[in-house]
């Protein structure tokens, strides 16, 4: 299951923005495909948490999802037109995006041992990434509508697998459930507190430089000239995972903040190498770019769910932490999305009424820059939690574990 999940997501959404660039897609246009995912993630709480948690079985809703889900993205890949695309785009993201927590559900479900069982089944999630991205690189497929149409044919393979899945009945029947608890607004006192504050706005800052890497740097690489760039991307989640082991040992050494601002600076380290490196002599700066992704993920995202969790009281600890989700991935995502698309496409370079490349050393350099920015505020704002670096080791995995529950591979 977890396997086929995240492949479905790996095999379309790194590329697309290639793809969109070869049928004539400005980079606004691409930059509002892109945004599908972060509305269906500001959208699929109020599915799962006032639906799908009240009145379904998980395994039932989820296998409709994604049969739904196929027909819509298979109809994306036949679809030239901008304004339509994105449409039928959005439909599509909003039957995915909540079967993301549904599978997390399913597995909860069947487990006595979360800590234990859980990170084993969700790395498999990773590697269906990776395989999908790999296959994709490998047959040359990224400037094509393969990807969506692969996208399309699991999805109807996972969506008749969901139906044989283990009964997961509704968690929330009977519950009265209203959309504020379900947004994490519950959460919204916490803000009192100047660092919590700090730690939130930082975080939705973070997101517009953050978004230029995952509409635009495929594209990026194959006007380069990187040969299977896809596949080479995925390097980028072989690296999330291995520092995800070594989070713990960080943990000790260098405690909240610093992993906070560490991750940051690897974000704009990671766009200054973009913007310096080339594909010649050079090329290794593309690689440690795609390689600082497990420091640039699990060093600010995942942390920050565990600082989340060591910071809210534990009647609100799970409204916190879908209220950071929810202005991370969703909105957050969405203002730099689009903001990536209007960089992009102010620094395209036309023949005529053709796009012939882009000015990929302005563009890396703006997030770079925004990056910094949002940095020197954040070092100089946040304040270290009195007991950051005194978690004992247990208690950090607990919280890495947690946190790897409810993420999405990027």
């Amino acid at each position: 299951m977890m396997f086929l999940e995240f492949f479905i997501w790996g095999a379309w959404f790194v590329t697309m923005g290639t793809y969109l660039n070869a049928i004539k897609f400005d980079g606004t246009e691409i930059a509002n495909a892109y945004t599908t995912t972060a509305w269906g993630a500001i959208i699929s709480p109020v599915l799962v948490g006032m639906i799908a948690d009240r009145f379904f079985n998980a395994e039932k809703v989820m296998g409709i999802m994604h049969l739904l889900g196929a027909v819509l993205i298979y109809y994306a890949s036949t679809i030239k037109d901008p304004l339509l695309f994105f449409i039928v785009l959005l439909a599509y993201a909003v039957c995915y995006m909540p079967t993301i927590a549904l599978a997390n559900a399913i597995c909860f479900n069947q487990m006595s041992d979360t800590t234990r069982e859980f990170p084993p089944i969700r790395v498999l999630g990773t590697i269906g990434w990776i395989v999908a991205g790999v296959i994709v690189g490998v047959l040359k497929l990224e400037p094509t509508a393969y990807p969506l149409q692969i996208a399309a044919a699991v999805s109807i393979v996972l969506g008749i697998f969901s139906f044989m899945l283990p009964k997961t009945p509704p968690q929330a029947a009977g519950e009265k459930v209203t959309l504020s608890k379900v947004l994490g607004f519950d959460a919204l006192k916490l803000m009192k507190d100047r660092s919590f504050a700090v730690f939130a706005i930082g975080s939705l800052l973070i997101c517009i430089p953050l978004s230029f890497y995952y509409g635009f740097a495929n594209l990026f690489f194959n006007e380069s000239g990187m040969k299977n760039a896809a596949a080479k991307m995925t390097m980028g989640q072989g690296s999330e995972v291995f520092f995800l082991l070594l989070m713990p040992v960080f943990f000790r050494l260098l405690g909240i903040k610093k992993m906070l601002l560490t991750g940051m600076l690897f974000w704009a380290g990671r766009y200054l190498l973009f913007a310096f490196g080339n594909n010649g002599p050079l090329v290794f700066m593309f690689y440690l770019g795609i390689l600082f992704h497990g420091v640039c993920y699990d060093f600010f995202f995942v942390t920050g769910q565990i600082y989340v969790d060591k910071r809210a009281p534990e009647a609100i600890r799970s409204s916190a932490q879908g209220f950071i989700a929810w202005i991370t991935y969703g909105v957050g995502m969405v203002i730099g999305t689009w903001a990536a698309g209007f960089v992009v496409q102010y620094y395209q370079v036309m023949s005529g009424t053709e796009i012939t490349g882009h000015l990929w050393r302005n563009i890396w350099l703006t997030p770079a820059i925004m990056a910094i920015v949002v940095i020197i505020l954040f070092a100089l704002l946040f304040k270290e939690p009195k007991n950051g670096e005194k978690e004992p080791v247990d208690a950090t995995m607990r919280g890495i574990t947690e946190a790897s529950e409810s993420e999405a591979p990027v």
